[in-house]
C-alpha cells in the first residue's frame, strides 16, 4: 500500500510541475504578445503549407458568429467523412484481418462518437481496420480534441479583450494546437509508451501455439500512437475492447501513471494558460485550486470504496488482511496486477476528464464506488475536465458565482473586470440546464421503453445505474460504460449519438456567444466595493457553486440508483 501512495505523491508532484511549464507554453501559443513559444520557426514552417493548401489567413480573426460557424462547419465534415469511411471500410486498403463495412448505425454513433471526443465504444475487438483506427479515429483524436481546446481560448479572449468583436481565428487555434501541443507531447508520449512494451506494427492478428498446446490469437496494430493521443487528448477510445486494462495497451506500473498524467495534464495547464493570458495568475490558480481538490477529493473517495470492498465478503469468511497486498478488497472486474487502489486512481481520473479510457470494469465497481465515477461526471467534467471544455466549464460556473455573490450584496457581479448582466446569465442558464434535460430525459424514457429496458443486463437500481451512466457519459463526451448496458441496438446508437452531439456543440455554442458579449463590453476598473475573484474566498464560493448544483439537479436519480444498490447490499 505503501507504493501506491508514493505513486499518488508521485502523480500530484508531476502535475504541480508541469502545470505551469506547459500552461505557460500554451499561453505563448495562443497569445503571440506573451512571446515567441519555443519551436516557433520550425512549426511555422509545418503550418504555413496547411494555411495556404487551405485558403487560411492566418492574421485574420472572426467575430464569434464565424467562429461558431467555422467550428460546426468543420464538425459536419469530418463526421460524414468518418462514416463514409466506416460504411467503407472494407473495400480500403490497411485492413490485414478483411474486416467489413461496419452498420449504418454503429457507423453514426461512432462518427458522432469520435467527433465529439467522446470516443463511446458500442462495438468490440474485431471491428475497425488498421486504416480505420489510424485515418479515422486517431486523427479524430487529435482534432476534436483540438477545437475544444479552441473554444477555450476563443472565452479566454472574450474574458480578457476590451471593446474587442472578434475572438481569434478557429482554424488557425484549431492548427496550431495539432501541430503545437498535441502532436509533439503525443510523439514523446508514445515512445515511452514503446519502450515499456505497448505495441505499434502493422501485424494483422497471428494464430500461435501456448505453451498448454492450446492456439491462441495474437493481435496487432499501431497502438502506441494512439494510446499516447488517446490520453492525451482526453479521448478514451481503446483499441482494444478491454482499453487500458489490457496488458498491450497498458502493461506495468509505469505506463498506468504516465496515462493518469496524460488524461490531466492538458486540463490542468490551462488553468495556468488563463491566468497568464489574463494577466493575473492569481485568477489561473484559483481555478486550477478548484479543480484540484475536487479531483483529489474525488479520487480518494473512489479508492476508499474499491479497497475496502464489500463487508459481505468477511461474513462469507473472506480474508480482508489481503486488501494490503491488493489481492482483496473489491477485486470483481480487475486485473491482479492493477488491483482495487489502481483502479481508484484510475477510474477517477479518467471520469474527472473526458477521457474514459478504463482500466478495470466500470459496471463492477461497488455501489458508491460507481456512484462516484458518475458524480465525477455529472460535475460537467470540471475536475479538470477535457482539452480545453474543462476549463470553460469552470469558467461558466466561476460566471454563475460571481452573479450569486453580487445578488447577496446587492451590486452588479464582474468577472476580470467585465459586467455579468441578463444577456450572459441567460447564457449559462442554459448551459448549465442543457445536461440535467437530456440525460434526465432520455434516461426516464429509456425505462419506460421496453428495448431499452431488455439491453440491461441488471434489474433494479444496479440497472437503473447503467442507463443514466451511459447518458451522462455520452452528454459529458466522457465514453466510459458500465459495461452491463448492451448499448449497439437501434435506441441506444440513436439517442446516444443526439445526447453526445448535443453535449459537445449544443454546449460550445452559448460559451461563444458569451465569450462574444463580454468581448464586446468595456473594462471596468477594480475599486473597494469590487468582489476579488483571485482568492481563497472566491475559490470557496466557486467549489459550493458547483456543489449545490449539481447536487440539487441530480441527486434523486443517484440516490435511487448507487445509493439504493449500497444500503441494500448492507441490511
Amino acid at each position: 500500500m505503501a507504493a501506491r501512495w508514493l505513486e499518488l505523491g508521485a502523480l500530484v508532484a508531476a502535475l504541480l510541475v508541469t502545470t505551469p511549464l506547459l500552461g505557460g507554453y500554451m499561453a505563448k501559443v495562443y497569445d503571440p504578445s506573451l512571446g515567441r513559444p519555443r519551436g516557433d520557426r520550425f512549426f511555422s514552417s509545418i503550418e504555413r503549407p496547411i494555411y495556404r493548401l487551405c485558403g487560411i489567413n492566418p492574421d485574420s480573426e472572426q467575430r464569434w458568429t464565424v467562429y461558431t460557424l467555422s467550428l460546426l462547419a468543420f464538425s459536419l465534415v469530418s463526421v460524414l467523412i468518418l462514416y463514409a469511411q466506416l460504411r467503407l471500410q472494407g473495400h480500403l486498403p490497411l485492413n490485414p484481418d478483411h474486416y467489413k463495412g461496419i452498420e449504418a448505425k454503429l457507423s453514426f454513433n461512432t462518427a458522432v462518437s469520435f467527433l465529439t471526443n467522446t470516443n463511446w465504444q458500442a462495438y468490440g475487438d474485431g471491428v475497425m481496420s488498421q486504416l480505420s483506427q489510424m485515418a479515422g479515429l486517431a486523427f479524430h483524436n487529435f482534432v476534436s480534441a483540438a477545437a475544444g481546446a479552441a473554444v477555450a481560448v476563443a472565452f479566454i479572449r472574450g474574458l480578457t479583450r476590451r471593446r474587442a468583436r472578434t475572438l481569434g481565428n478557429f482554424w488557425v487555434d484549431l492548427v496550431r494546437t495539432c501541430t503545437r501541443v498535441l502532436l509533439p507531447l503525443a510523439f514523446l508520449a508514445a515512445l515511452v509508451l514503446m519502450s515499456q512494451g505497448v505495441i505499434d506494427n502493422f501485424h494483422a492478428s497471428r494464430t500461435v501455439t501456448t505453451v498448454a498446446g492450446q492456439t491462441q490469437s495474437i493481435p496487432g496494430g499501431p497502438l502506441a500512437g494512439q494510446e499516447a493521443i488517446k490520453e492525451g487528448g482526453q479521448n478514451g477510445g481503446g483499441f482494444f475492447g478491454a482499453n487500458s486494462a489490457h496488458p498491450f495497451e497498458n502493461p506495468n506500473a509505469v505506463t498506468s501513471l504516465l496515462e493518469i498524467w496524460l488524461m490531466l495534464a492538458i486540463p490542468f495547464a490551462f488553468t495556468f494558460t488563463f491566468g497568464r493570458m489574463a494577466r493575473d495568475q492569481k485568477q489561473g490558480w484559483v481555478v486550477f485550486a478548484t479543480m484540484f481538490v475536487m479531483w483529489l477529493g474525488m479520487l480518494l473517495i473512489l479508492t476508499a470504496f474499491e479497497a475496502r470492498g464489500s463487508p459481505k465478503l468477511g461474513a462469507a469468511g473472506a480474508d480482508q488482511r489481503a486488501v494490503a497486498t491488493q489481492s482483496g478488497g473489491n477485486m470483481e472486474g480487475k486485473e491482479v496486477r492493477i488491483g482495487p487502489v489502481g483502479c481508484g486512481y484510475f477510474g477517477s481520473s479518467t471520469t474527472s476528464t473526458s477521457d474514459g479510457a478504463v482500466n478495470c470494469a466500470h459496471d463492477s465497481l461497488t455501489p458508491l464506488g460507481g456512484g462516484t465515477t458518475m458524480v465525477n461526471m455529472m460535475f460537467g467534467e470540471i475536475s479538470p475536465g477535457g482539452t480545453g471544455s474543462g476549463l470553460f466549464g469552470m469558467l461558466i460556473f466561476a460566471l454563475l458565482a460571481v452573479f450569486i455573490a453580487g445578488l447577496m450584496v446587492g451590486r452588479t457581479p464582474e468577472y476580470l473586470g467585465k459586467k455579468i448582466q441578463a444577456p450572459e446569465m441567460k447564457l449559462v442558464a442554459i448551459y448549465i440546464l442543457l445536461p440535467a434535460i437530456f440525460i434526465l430525459a432520455f434516461a426516464g424514457a429509456s425505462v419506460v421503453v421496453r428495448t431499452a429496458l431488455n439491453a440491461r443486463l441488471n434489474d433494479g437500481p444496479h440497472g437503473l445505474s447503467e442507463i443514466v451512466y451511459a447518458f451522462t457519459q455520452g452528454f459529458n463526451n466522457n465514453g466510459s460504460a458500465f459495461g452491463g448496458l448492451s448499448a449497439n441496438t437501434q435506441w441506444y446508437d440513436t439517442t446516444l449519438g443526439l445526447v453526445m452531439l448535443v453535449g459537445r456543440l449544443g454546449a460550445m455554442i452559448p460559451v461563444l456567444a458569451i465569450a462574444g458579449s463580454l468581448g464586446r463590453k468595456r473594462h471596468i476598473p477594480a475599486t473597494a466595493g469590487t468582489f476579488q475573484t483571485g482568492t481563497p474566498l472566491f475559490a470557496g464560493l466557486l467549489f459550493g457553486v458547483v456543489i449545490i448544483v449539481v447536487g440539487l439537479t441530480y441527486f434523486p436519480v443517484v440516490a435511487l440508483g448507487p445509493v439504493v444498490e449500497h444500503l441494500v447490499g448492507h441490511f
